[in-house]
């Protein structure tokens, strides 16, 4: 496996609709208003998060559960700022629409800006021929609010190519968050 360069990850979303939409560059301004970075990087694409998050709640003291999630534990925010209590987390989702080549594998780390104010990006690697809005957990790790901003930068994603295709893929296995668009909540 090898890790791609830029000149690849442009011929991908451009070629075969791997990013969209897609930034061919690093964009660090809009208008005059410096932003936390999105689009190509050197080595990876730094994706956005979108302005749809369901912060979590305790409010009806509900038990965490993957296999029997309750929806009520989340509260939905629409905006360009999403706050999250201290010592919680936030749901959602990218701006970006991903289409994971067979013979490739993602793997999604946080941005720097994020993780030195104690706020940490956890995505799933994102398997051969998966598709979808990729869904962003944020832990706020600090005993104070912290803000994340939509429509910005807020993970790079490195896209690791095999020197041969997968015998089964996501796709294949019709695995249960193919095509997911939105925040998409655990399913059992």
């Amino acid at each position: 496996m090898s890790i791609k360069p830029d000149r690849w990850i442009r011929r991908m979303a451009t070629e075969h609709r791997m990013i969209e939409p897609f930034a061919p560059h690093q964009v660090r301004k809009v208008g005059d208003r410096r932003i936390i970075s999105y689009g190509t990087s050197s080595y990876g694409y730094d994706v956005r998060c979108a302005n749809e998050f369901k912060i979590f709640t305790n409010v009806h003291s509900a038990v965490v559960d993957p296999k029997n999630f309750d929806e009520t534990s989340f509260v939905d925010v629409e905006g360009d700022v999403c706050v999250i209590p201290p010592n919680s987390f936030a749901l959602a989702r990218t701006v970006e629409y991903f289409r994971i080549p067979r013979n490739v594998l993602t793997i999604c780390l946080g941005k720097s800006t994020y993780a030195r104010c104690g706020i940490i990006v956890n995505v799933t690697p994102l398997e051969p021929e998966w598709e979808g809005h990729v869904t962003l957990e944020f832990s706020n790790t600090t005993p104070l609010p912290a803000r994340i901003y939509a429509n910005e930068g807020i993970a790079q994603l490195l896209f690791l190519e095999s020197d041969e295709v997968c015998e089964t893929s996501y796709k294949d296995r019709d695995g249960k968050y193919q095509g997911q668009q939105g925040v998409t909540l655990p399913k059992a």
